[in-house]
């Protein structure tokens, strides 16, 4: 599974908020579809409160393994509990006090990126007609 979550929040958006892609490609039963589903949706319940305020998008990213439902699902919570730890230990960008861009705080000098050397630099890429 991958989980991803929004760069930017909507206005007024005050707490966490989940996706799900559970394509049928990878999990061809909708049993095993639904299953996974309220595992995820458990698992960020219980995390939700701990993770700043975003979208958050979990993708089923490869094949079911053939296995029991029951093991599917301990091996489904354990994944994505570890992806919701990882992503509220992360810490959350810094703002300004006026709840602006992240970035540096109010009053420190911006800074100024060298630019790269021509060598490094990547060549253009030339549209083709």
């Amino acid at each position: 599974m991958v989980t991803s979550a929004a760069s930017t929040q909507a206005p007024g958006q005050a707490c966490a908020r989940l996706g799900l892609v559970i394509a049928k490609r990878n999990a061809a039963l909708a049993v095993t579809r639904n299953a996974l589903k309220r595992v995820i949706r458990e698992s960020f319940r219980h995390c939700r409160h701990g993770l700043r305020p975003a979208d958050y998008v979990v993708r089923l990213h490869a094949r079911v393994p053939s296995m029991s439902l029951t093991a599917l699902k301990r091996l489904a919570r354990a994944e994505v509990d570890t992806h919701f730890e990882r992503i509220g230990r992360v810490p959350a960008p810094r703002g300004d006090a006026a709840g602006g861009k992240p970035g540096r705080p109010p009053g420190a000098a911006p800074v100024v990126a060298s630019p790269q050397p021509a060598a490094e630099a990547a060549p253009p890429e030339v549209a083709k007609p």
